[in-house]
């Protein structure tokens, strides 16, 4: 089944400063929507309106029918914060049950962490434990997956397993990306919008991120 994720007419702002101002962005399965702006454009701040943790005037609708409550089924959406997602005195074991997720599965795609057994998510790493939240909501069984700077903290290699994982999971799933590393952004996007000034803008080639100052002219 094709799902379909629609936010649209979005008006935040924080005091007298506005953030997002008529916003439409649609995602669905089978496509990565990818969304670049620089650091304070709004982001962080469109995909917690999207997952319900931040309240605006807006438009959600899931497969045509409005999202009216904050709150949102995790069988219909997860998200990946840019913040530590998981406690620290959660064991991983308990994160992939939790989260019901393959834990051999993982580790065959990571083979780093078989030496860890089962420690606790405190004991890891910042990017050991990035790399399990990461996992865990691309692989999770949600209809779209918002992923708010997965590539934080992650190495080269991980970042290239992540591209490729990205791209196996939105055959059944959609996924919203947004990252500092425009290169891997533009690489699995099949749409690509820009944030600038409170606007969206869609984004069809390189040019058009020039045109609008979000990279240098060559």
């Amino acid at each position: 089944m094709i799902n379909s994720l629609e936010i649209d007419s979005v008006q935040l702002s924080f005091g007298a400063r506005k953030i997002l101002q008529s916003i439409y962005l649609k995602a669905k399965t089978g496509k990565v929507t990818g969304i670049l702006g620089r650091n304070g454009s709004g982001k962080s701040s469109l995909m917690k309106l999207i997952f319900g943790e931040l309240s605006a005037e807006m438009s959600l609708r899931l497969n045509g029918k409005a999202l009216l409550s904050r709150y949102r089924n995790p069988s219909d959406m997860r998200m990946l914060p840019h913040y530590r997602l998981i406690p620290e005195d959660f064991r991983i074991s308990r994160v992939f049950d939790d989260f019901e997720v393959d834990y051999t599965e993982f580790k065959a795609c990571f083979g780093e962490f078989s030496k860890f057994g089962d420690l606790k998510i405190g004991q890891l790493s910042g990017g050991n434990v990035r790399v399990i939240e990461v996992y865990i909501i691309l692989r999770s069984d949600a209809r779209f997956c918002l992923l708010d700077e997965p590539f934080t903290y992650l190495s080269p290699k991980n970042v290239h397993l992540f591209t490729g994982l990205i791209s196996e999971e939105k055959k059944r799933k959609g996924i919203i990306i947004t990252d500092h590393l425009y290169r891997s952004v533009v690489q699995v996007s099949d749409d690509l919008y820009l944030l600038r000034e409170g606007s969206m803008y869609k984004i069809n080639d390189k040019h058009d991120l020039v045109r609008l100052g979000y990279l240098p002219e060559a």
